[in-house]
């Protein structure tokens, strides 16, 4: 089998890279908006719910050139980031940021289905014996959504592991860069000669994929071990 190049390596290594950053730093603000969406009464829920979803059903590349109108220098949320300091548009932080909007709606409806889940009575229970919100979240919510929370992790981090589209409009792919698995794997298929590479890279991604659910069951598991009596 022909050995990687160390671009290669490079490309894996930001993929692990862009997809472990995407989904924690996702995982406060899906977790807020999951406990609001069950929680909270918020007018217009259903709208809001629908906007977060609505990364499911768009193609990849429209998110991609969305998000570049709006994060590009002539964009309404470019000159912010230029003040902080932070360049999206062909970079690391845009690929970031393609693969956590593109990820996003599975943590929430993951962690969504996991909070509708819970029995009431529990919450309930708390408040009366003198539980406030907060001892309600980190001692009752935030426990029993534990597998929830792991399975959404596990799939939005999947989800980033093989984003293409919206990452290849706001990042590109520079080799080093932004190039992720997906992006090299694209540029050996127009290069006479590399289906070998393209392929052996496609089985670095199954590969790591399958580690990773195989980690999330095994995590899972253990959670519900720990939470019999």
């Amino acid at each position: 089998m022909m050995p990687f190049s160390p671009q290669d390596l490079q490309a894996v290594a930001l993929s692990m890279k862009v997809a472990t950053c995407a989904t924690l730093l996702s995982v406060p603000p899906g977790f807020a908006m999951a406990y609001a969406l069950v929680h909270a009464r918020v007018p217009g829920k259903s709208l809001i719910e629908g906007v977060i979803n609505l990364p499911l059903v768009l193609p990849p590349v429209v998110v991609g050139y969305l998000l570049l109108l709006l994060l590009g220098r002539s964009g309404p949320l470019g000159p912010l980031f230029d003040r902080l300091g932070i360049r999206v548009v062909f970079s690391l932080s845009g690929a970031v940021i393609a693969s956590a909007v593109v990820g996003f709606p599975l943590l929430v409806r993951s962690l969504k289905l996991g909070m509708e889940a819970i029995d009431p009575h529990y919450i309930r229970a708390a408040r009366t014996l003198g539980a406030g919100w907060w001892d309600c979240l980190f001692t009752v919510t935030l426990p029993l959504s534990g597998r929830a929370l792991m399975a959404g992790m596990t799939l939005m981090f999947a989800r980033s592991l093989g984003e293409f589209g919206a990452t290849i409009i706001l990042a590109g792919n520079i080799p080093g860069v932004t190039q992720t698995i997906p992006l090299a794997i694209y540029e050996y298929t127009g290069v006479p000669g590399g289906d070998t590479m393209a392929l052996a890279l496609c089985l670095v991604s199954i590969g790591l994929s399958f580690v990773v659910l195989l980690i999330s069951e095994s995590m899972a598991r253990t959670m519900k071990r720990g939470s019999r009596p």
